[in-house]
């Protein structure tokens, strides 16, 4: 069995301990007594050394604790330490965590229904089908409040029968890791925590959204939240230089050239369409043909392009068939009186390739398995436009 320091104190970053046994050649070491927490509960493990291998991973199995190395050890004393960066940051998003949890129930009756802790930001889904954002606002205000206040966080170990006001209930029985947040909170937790809510830092909650219906709420804390809000001031920074205004004038200018685009980019496509639409009557004209007119195109298929069509097959007694190589598809569309039926004539090409398309008599449109399916399309269509 492994002693779990970490239960006891989440501050040890150096520790003494025998490796009792090794598995996969030395590369997994099972200690007397271990500081490293195991994933578990939403919180990913301690990195670290084991002498001069490097821990990877940690695992929890059952009664011991599996550490997962990058070099094989030997059985005997070591000396293990913990990356106390990586360690603290999961203490302060650890705890935050129950803050922020209880306060959603406090202001508002939701409760947390699970929790994840990732490299960048955590997660909380809530059982709640919707939040405002005001309410978003005031749990973020709250917990930030709590945390100035610098309240104690507690451990305690607690028989679960008499182990009462728990936020959750635990389905565990004999002795409980019980975590306390002085007047707040009581949650049974095997994880690593601070010891005061002023150590977690600033709390931000940021995305929301919607899963299983209920809400997954992102949130970073201390030292995470510092970075997050320096990253994204640098960003707005450079917002508000490429438009030349202030920060708080970004967001304004920023809705105003996405406006601008838009009503840029509907003159554009207007613009296009009308030249696409000119350069079909155009092709119109300079096909010869007493009887009929045939053309073949070959590009992508565009709104343009069925401008262009349009205008093409305007004229009377004319057929265009459009062909795009990536992804392999065409249109082909036909006047009234051009002696062609297009939707059926697509049909007919695409029964022998194995395709998928149709359309009406005077447009259709289709799609190839493949080039060398196209080809043959191709073949198909213009074979029947000279029978």
């Amino acid at each position: 069995m492994t002693e779990r320091l970490y239960y006891h104190d989440s501050y040890v970053r150096e520790f003494a301990a025998s490796v009792v046994e090794v598995g996969d050649g030395g590369l997994v070491a099972y200690l007397d007594r271990t500081a490293f927490y195991p994933s578990s509960g939403g919180q990913p493990f301690d990195v670290g050394t084991l002498g001069e291998a490097r821990v990877i991973d940690v695992v929890d199995e059952d009664d011991r604790v599996a550490h997962k190395l990058d070099r094989s050890v030997e059985p005997g004393p070591v000396t293990a330490r913990i990356d106390w960066s990586r360690r603290f940051d999961h203490m302060q998003q650890h705890t935050g965590q129950h803050l922020l949890s209880a306060v959603f129930e406090e202001l508002y009756g939701i409760k947390t229904l699970s929790f994840h802790m990732g490299a960048d930001v955590s997660t909380i889904e809530l059982g709640a089908p919707t939040l405002e954002p005001a309410q978003i606002v005031a749990v973020e205000r709250r917990a930030n409040e709590l945390t100035a206040e610098n309240r104690e966080v507690l451990v305690t170990f607690e028989d679960a029968i008499a182990a009462e006001g728990l936020r959750k209930a635990s389905e565990r029985s004999g002795t409980l890791r019980i975590v306390s947040i002085s007047d707040l909170d009581r949650s049974a937790c095997g994880g690593t925590h601070v010891r005061r809510t002023g150590e977690i830092g600033s709390i931000l909650t940021r995305k929301l959204d919607k899963v299983r219906g209920n809400l997954r709420i992102e949130f970073v804390c201390g030292l995470r939240a510092v970075a997050r809000s320096r990253a994204e001031f640098e960003l707005l920074t450079a917002v508000s230089r490429a438009y030349s205004c202030s920060l708080d004038e970004a967001p304004k200018m920023a809705a105003a050239n996405v406006e601008r685009v838009a009503e840029l980019d509907k003159t554009r496509r207007k613009m296009a369409g009308e030249l696409a639409a000119f350069e079909g009557k155009a092709l119109y004209d300079a096909t010869p043909g007493d009887t009929a007119r045939r053309a073949v195109r070959r590009g992508p298929i565009t709104e343009e392009t069925r401008a262009f069509a349009n205008a093409f097959t305007a004229g009377g007694k004319a057929a265009l068939l459009w062909l795009c190589d990536d992804p392999p598809s065409f249109m082909l569309a036909a006047s009234k009186d051009s002696g062609v039926n297009a939707g059926a004539l697509v049909k007919e090409a695409l029964a022998e390739v194995g395709g998928r398309g149709g359309g009406s008599p005077v447009s259709a449109q289709g799609s190839a398995p493949s080039l060398d399916a196209l080809k043959q399309v191709e073949a198909r269509i213009l074979s029947k436009w000279l029978s």
